[in-house]
Parts: structure tokens; sequence; C-alpha cells
């Protein structure tokens, strides 16, 4: 028996034994608030001081914390403007050491979090929550000119509905919904397309002119829901098609947005997502409201996975003003 744990040893190649890694990773692990920051940060990212006010920590004690789980491989950093950003690394650096990752995180995820520790978190999204609204409160009239600074709709709108028509065959039937629709103009293309339409925002403002534009434009068949996408009523949609067009930088949580449609969609059913590649322009969080400085495109196939989607097609368009575009799909498993 030794003979044989001694020659499945040494199979491996040297370089590729990193017991320093494997050390720095088990101390990362064995302290019970980084396992919790882990947790927190399985579906979102949170900038320090964010981190400090769910755990009720000092900012030197909490960049302490994630220091150590930094060079660890276990999180990632991602800098907003003047904010870094922390979220959970999903794969070791270490070939060696990702399957002993993987197991981490699901036991993490096993665990429920405390109620109080919860109410922190949801304090923190509700405070997200409260900027964007307020932005488009106040800028509801400005809203096309304020798009057209970054992206503006004629540029993915086309591309966006000739990836839907091609998914969907039949026309005049199943139901679709639009998270965001702005002033209502994607909302012109889903109408025909689809027996059923819903519109989904969580500012009064922008669903009230979203309603006038239906309105104008006789589309009878959509129904206006004021609200976020955990609302009751979208959750039992059992929707064929969703469709959310440069609203994720806008959201508190976007990786939480996966779940929410994941539990809106029929199995089978389709999520379109536009919205911009990762940048480095940041007065567009006080010009334009935004929340986060685009995605990496991994980062939303991550999500998807997670909350039970296949990736299906991808577009990415470049614009003259530095700003990448990308439309992509996933279909409920």
């Amino acid at each position: 028996m030794t003979t044989k744990a001694n020659n499945t040893i040494s199979t491996l190649p040297a370089a590729s034994a990193d017991p320093q890694s494997l050390l720095m990773f088990c101390k990362a692990s064995a302290d019970q608030l980084r396992l919790d920051v882990l947790k927190v940060l399985s579906h979102d990212s949170y900038g320090v001081l964010e981190l400090c006010s769910i755990f009720d920590t000092k900012q030197s004690g909490m960049s302490h914390h994630l220091k150590i789980l930094a060079n660890a491989g276990l999180v990632k950093t991602r800098r907003e403007g003047n904010t870094i950003f922390y979220r959970r690394a999903n794969r070791s650096s270490n070939p060696q050491l990702n399957e002993l990752q993987q197991a981490l995180h699901h036991t993490i995820d096993q665990q429920a979090i405390s109620e109080p520790m919860q109410s922190k978190v949801d304090a923190v999204q509700k405070e997200r929550a409260a900027s964007s609204e307020l932005f488009f409160t106040e800028n509801a009239d400005m809203f096309s000119q304020q798009q057209e600074q970054i992206a503006a709709y004629e540029l993915y709108g086309h591309n966006t509905i000739d990836l839907i028509s091609r998914s969907f065959s039949t026309s005049n039937s199943g139901i679709a919904l639009e998270v965001g629709p702005g002033e209502g103009a994607f909302l012109a293309e889903l109408s025909p397309r689809f027996q059923q339409v819903y519109a989904l925002d969580n500012s009064q403002q922008m669903l009230d002119k979203a309603a006038h534009f239906a309105q104008q434009s006789a589309l009878a068949n959509i129904d206006f829901i004021y609200g976020d996408t955990k609302n009751t009523q979208v959750q039992q949609l059992n929707a064929d098609c969703v469709a959310i067009n440069m609203v994720l930088h806008h959201t508190p949580s976007p990786a939480e947005i996966f779940y929410d449609m994941a539990a809106a969609l029929k199995t089978g059913g389709q999520l379109f997502v536009t919205d911009l590649c990762s940048h480095d322009q940041s007065w567009a969080r006080e010009s334009c409201g935004d929340l986060w400085l685009g995605f990496e495109p991994e980062d939303l196939t991550q999500w998807a996975a997670d909350a039970g989607f296949k990736t299906g097609e991808n577009i990415y368009l470049a614009q003259r003003n530095g700003f990448r575009v990308q439309i992509r799909q996933f279909i409920k498993i």
C-alpha cells in the first residue's frame, strides 16, 4: 500500500508541486470571517467599505483579510473608478488547487447566511439601488442623450432583435419580458413577435415614459410592472424570452439578476443580455448613473452558468468612442 502511494506521487511533475500555495490556501480558509466573506462574495462584488459595513469591521482589519484571500487566489479584484471591488475567484490559478477550491466553495455555499448579516447585505444592495433609481428619477427627461454618450440604441437594437427573431421562429406567441425598457423603443420590436409582453422598471418615471410610448405606438399587448426582478409577478411569468438591454451596469447585483431571470423563465426559455464590455471610462458613473464599468464576457458566462443557463450565440460590437458592446444569448437548462 505504501509503495503504491509513493508511486502515485512520483508520477506528478516536480514543477507542479507547490507546497507554499497549499499553505497559503489553508491559512486563508482557516478563519471564520474570511469564510463568511467568501460566502457573501459568491453572488456579488463588494468594495472594502461595503464589506466593513456588512461585517462591522474596521477598514484596516478587512483589508488585511482580503489581502490574505487574494494571496491565496480565493478572491479577484477589479477597479471601478476610484474603488476596488472584490469578488470570489471561481477557479484557482493553480490547477492542483482547483478541485480543492471548488470543494471549499461548494461547502461554503451550503451554509446559510445569518439573518443579521443578510440584513446588512440587503442594506448595501438597497443603497446601491436607491442611488441608481434616484439618478433615473432626476434624469428621466435626458435618458436618450445620456444613453447616446455611451451606446446609442441604433447601434445594438437591430442586432439584438435579429438574434431574438432567429431564436423564435413562430411569431405572435409566447411571453416576453423586457427589464428596464427605457423609453420603450425595444417594446415596439417585441410586441409583434410575442403574444404578451411585460415591461419591468424600478423607476416609475421611466416606466411612465415607456407606457406613453406604447400607447402612442398602439402596442396593445404590453403590461407594465413597477418593481425589481424579485417582483412576485415577474417570478411567476414562466416566460419564453427575457431581454435586458443596457441595464446590468445600473443594477446593484448583476449576478443576482441571472438567478431572478432563471426563476422567471420556463425551461428552455432564453435570456438576451446586451451590455458594455469592461472599460475604464469612469466619467460614466457621474454622467450616466452607471454602477459598474461594464463586464468581462467570462463574468456573464459564469454568472449565467451558476444560475442554470447554457451560453448560446454571442455578438460583439465596437464603437469609435472606445466602448465595446456584447450581445449574449443564454438558454435556461
